[in-house]
């Protein structure tokens, strides 16, 4: 095998922009399982003997290594205060929230039960920051009871929150999320940052929020704003600093508010395809730290605590999922179906946002890809694909097939559609492997199923 980097936290390459785990390898020519692809020290096709498959494999050093960049690319570039997020709806569970932690990141949450996910992985409540453009009554209860952030995001809700703090005598800390106005190219399901959006306050709402806020029970900590997600462009990122700096300027001088954080989002894109090229994680920040530094020292403003809240390209380059093939259907003179045990359950993205991936197989790592390939998913849709046209080795029932960054978006939109239990994952590291989360079983898709006794079946005498 090849050998470990003895300083892979500092070999120089961002995880955004890798096909690849960190630490996969393949083994040599000399084993007898030569050719296997490995992760995290870890043989792929071991794992699926051991755990079955679809399996969802979350390498260690990957995911910290990009916690890691960007923390300490804050502490690089930007001369304030910083605090990274990990914006959780990319892969919300416990043992992903609790390595976040680990690693000095706090948590963005968008739904009562990814902060109560939070909360159980033992993450601070002032370290979780919660989001959502329709949050439920109890959600904002939850909030005020544990203690953490609310990012408020419209008239609704700011009242609502501000009658709920009022009753319970709370003066709850807050921030307000505001729409910048800044397109950027990406998928039109997952741009947030342009005007027609359903988050945040609209500019022409921004005076009468902060008149609100400063006559409100609510702590105003500062302002939010995300402009999309998927990003390779680093000129929006630039250029969000200066719109942050007029809203804090006019927060501060002309209502009074005494903001303290700025946070500008997540959205770096990561490498799906060979054909991505996103910024690395220390570009991304040195572009954000910029910006804000020029926006503030402008107009003679203190510099913010600065935040953000990447998801995708933490947790997306570090896990991918392993299927077992199955049948073949060759058509003549058209392509070539190679079904999987998994597909659109597991992974919704491709039937979603038709987004792209990359596959190999883990057995035949150093065999020739010679056939191109469908990669279709056992459900029963047409549109249940996974890749289409991709060039592969020769591959037979039983091989290993490998789709790579399956981090982010895959676990967390996971379905029981027709009834298929949701795959397991586990976490690798140094050659161990650890469950994370359970494969479903037939009884637990029951579960909350409910039979009223007029239907119970009888029972013949």
């Amino acid at each position: 095998m090849e050998a470990v980097p003895d300083n892979p936290m500092h070999d120089g390459r961002s995880p955004n922009q890798q096909l690849l785990p960190l630490t996969a390898q393949v083994l040599s020519a000399d084993r007898a399982d030569a050719d296997h692809l490995t992760i995290g020290g870890c043989s792929v096709v071991s794992l699926v003997a051991q755990f079955g498959s679809p399996l969802y494999i979350l390498d260690a050093l990957t995911l910290r290594t990009a916690c890691r960049q960007y923390r300490l690319g804050f502490e690089r570039h930007y001369p304030g205060p910083s605090q990274v997020l990990y914006a959780s709806k990319a892969w919300s569970c416990l043992a992903v929230c609790a390595i976040m932690a680990d690693e000095g990141l706090g948590i963005d949450v968008v739904s009562g039960g990814e902060l109560y996910t939070a909360l159980e992985a033992g993450v601070a409540p002032r370290q979780i920051y919660l989001h959502g453009n329709n949050k439920a009554l109890g959600e904002l209860e939850l909030a005020l009871d544990s203690g953490c952030v609310v990012v408020v995001d419209n008239w609704h809700e700011l009242k609502t929150l501000d009658h709920l703090a009022r009753s319970r005598s709370q003066n709850p800390q807050v921030m307000v999320r505001l729409t910048p106005g800044i397109e950027c190219h990406t998928h039109e399901y997952i741009r947030t940052g342009h005007l027609d959006s359903k988050f945040g306050f609209d500019p022409q709402d921004v005076p009468a929020v902060f008149q609100f806020l400063s006559q409100s029970s609510l702590q105003c900590l500062g302002l939010h704003a995300h402009i999309g997600s998927q990003i390779f462009e680093l000129q929006p990122h630039q250029d969000l600093g200066g719109v942050m700096a007029e809203w804090f300027a006019l927060a501060q001088k002309e209502y009074g508010l005494s903001l303290s954080e700025l946070n500008i989002g997540g959205g770096l894109g990561i490498r799906y395809v060979e054909s991505d090229d996103p910024p690395s994680i220390d570009q991304w920040v040195q572009t954000v730290c910029q910006g804000v530094r020029e926006g503030f020292t402008q107009r003679q403003l203190p510099l913010p605590k600065l935040l953000c809240e990447p998801g995708r390209s933490l947790v997306g380059p570090a896990c991918v999922t392993a299927y077992t093939v199955g049948s073949r259907k060759e058509i003549p003179q058209g392509r070539t179906y190679l079904a999987i045990d998994g597909g659109m359950s597991d992974n919704p993205r491709p039937i979603t946002y038709q987004s792209q991936y990359r596959a190999v197989v883990a057995n035949r790592m150093g065999a020739d890809a010679d056939q191109v390939v469908t990669i279709a998913g056992k459900h029963c849709e047409s549109g249940d694909i996974l890749i289409r046209d991709l060039k592969l080795p020769l591959a037979h029932a039983g091989d290993v097939l490998v789709v790579l960054g399956t981090g982010a978006y895959n676990y967390s939109m996971a379905s029981n559609y027709n009834r298929i239990p949701r795959p397991a994952a586990v976490v690798v590291a140094e050659g161990n492997a650890s469950v994370i989360l359970r494969r479903e079983t037939y009884s637990d898709l029951l579960r909350q199923d409910c039979l009223p006794e007029f239907l119970q079946p009888s029972i013949p005498t």
